[in-house]
């Protein structure tokens, strides 16, 4: 298969690709969930995005709030934002972020004027951007502009076997062609962390990768006084699907970077990639919404997703591919799932034609077909909170 040359999108003002095209109506913390969600209620065409965060965090904790709310308002796949907060101070620093890319922001903020009067200012600047966004065209753009995420859920051994080593052929194909891609799960490394360190593009990132993944066994897993993630790492599904131990599922976790790729930087969680096209790992999660969410607010527009048992996790503003080499989970959960590969492991798919699948999948999500997860209405938005409020 010819790798693709173009795909259709959406060219934002700071020259990144979007391939969905919304406007989201985003709370600044959880008390404004409300009124975001009653301007989406006015107004078609707008998503508000509630979360639980956003008071009393301090340190790097309420860094990774700023990063995450600015990085979903700043991904491409958003024409414009609304931001509602409960004081001015942190709504406007979000709405300021966002602005950087030259999308139309507006930030409203409920303290000194309650929710009615907040709510409809805030629903007549969506319903202009809503005016503004429908009327945006896809145009054609190079495969280099596309950002596609991954990270794997519910795994068992066809993962290994199969639906990861289709995203890794992916990658192997599109990394090549200029694309920019990321991994991440830093627990599930755990067992293959020599493995992953040594794919690095050189030692001073690969040292820099171990020292990342090395704190978070110490100052996370260590730090609470165990070493067992029983039920946790791997999960009951991980366990019934096969996978016994955590190393069992690293060695398929890795499987998603291909042969030939090698990770060229790390990333903090929600952090955007400033090193150009390349594979990148971000330090996120390995918690399924968590992760997707905080890739979306890194910058990227597409994320795959291979599964064994049957993960159904979708996300409000990135449409997340499904792919499974699990026949039972194909048979049982058709709905969820956009790429069956299931013929790698009754020797009838090879992993590169499974990944030529992926690929034409990835193109045809890209320049619109809804996948699985979006038509079933998956919009799972997660923080990730590093430790307790003040």
């Amino acid at each position: 298969m010819a790798i693709p040359k173009t795909f259709m999108g959406y060219r934002r003002e700071n020259g990144r690709v979007g391939v969905r095209n919304h406007v989201v109506i985003l709370p600044v913390d959880d008390i404004s969930n409300t009124a975001c969600e009653a301007v989406a209620k006015n107004i078609v065409g707008t998503l508000a995005l509630p979360h639980a965060y956003g008071r009393l965090q301090f340190g790097p904790d309420l860094d990774l709030h700023f990063r995450t709310m600015i990085g979903t308002g700043a991904n491409p796949n958003v024409a414009a934002c609304v931001v509602i907060g409960i004081e001015p101070g942190w709504t406007q620093r979000i709405a300021d972020g966002i602005a950087k890319t030259g999308k139309p922001v507006a930030a409203f903020s409920i303290e000194q004027n309650g929710d009615l009067k907040t709510i409809e200012k805030a629903s007549r600047a969506a319903k202009d951007f809503v005016h503004w966004a429908t009327e945006l065209t896809r145009e054609e753009c190079p495969i280099s502009d596309l950002w596609v995420s991954t990270k794997c859920g519910e795994s068992d051994t066809t993962t290994g076997l199969g639906s990861c080593p289709t995203v890794g052929n992916m990658y192997d194909k599109l990394i090549p062609a200029g694309i920019t891609g990321v991994f991440g799960e830093t627990s599930e490394i755990t067992g293959g962390e020599h493995i992953c360190k040594e794919r690095a593009i050189d030692a001073e990132v690969g040292e820099r990768w171990y020292k990342m993944w090395k704190a978070y066994q110490d100052e996370v897993i260590f730090a609470h006084a165990t070493d067992d993630l029983s039920e946790s790492q791997p999960t009951k599904g991980n366990i019934e699907g096969g996978l016994t131990t955590i190393e069992e599922k690293a060695l398929g976790n890795l499987e998603k970077i291909g042969r030939e790729c090698r990770f060229i930087d790390i990333l903090e969680p929600a952090e955007a990639p400033q090193k150009g096209p390349g594979l990148y790992y971000m330090d996120t999660s390995s918690a399924a919404a968590e992760c997707v969410t905080l890739m979306a607010a890194g910058g990227y527009v597409v994320h795959t997703f291979p599964t064994g048992q049957g993960n159904i996790v979708g996300n409000p503003i990135v449409p997340v591919v499904k792919i499974s080499a699990n026949p039972r989970t194909v048979r049982t959960m058709s709905e969820h799932i956009d790429v069956d590969v299931t013929g790698i492991l009754r020797r009838d798919m090879t992993i590169d034609q499974a990944g030529d699948s992926l690929i034409d999948m990835v193109v045809r999500t890209a320049n619109g077909r809804y996948t699985a997860a979006e038509a079933l209405g998956h919009r799972e938005f997660v923080m990730t909170k590093l430790y307790r409020s003040a």
